[in-house]
């Protein structure tokens, strides 16, 4: 599996950073990831929802590290490349290039 598009939406909160869309093999979508400012720097947040309970529970997300490794490899190196930019949102796919 490869991650083969990432859109990022930057947002100015104080924790958020961004909302963020992927394509995984060219074939499957997923959207409403996070770039969150932890207390040890960013990490990537899986897509959730609120629970009747009111937790809040993932909707998706990666069955092993490795994965979840790729995944939040290929967004926070975006995220990097686009806030030393102008911050608009950006097409490009899991190696920086601008999808053909």
């Amino acid at each position: 599996m490869e991650v083969t598009n990432v859109r990022i939406y930057p947002v100015d909160e104080e924790k958020l950073k961004a909302f963020v869309t992927i394509v995984l093999d060219n074939c499957f979508i997923v959207r409403d990831l996070k770039v969150i400012q932890g207390a040890k720097g960013l990490f990537v947040a899986m897509p959730s929802k609120k629970r009747r309970d009111g937790s809040f529970g993932e909707v998706a997300h990666p069955l092993n590290a490795e994965t979840r490794a790729k995944i939040e490899g290929a967004i926070l190196n975006e995220y990097g490349r686009i806030t030393v930019g102008n911050g608009e949102p950006t097409t490009v796919d899991a190696e920086g290039a601008p999808p053909s």
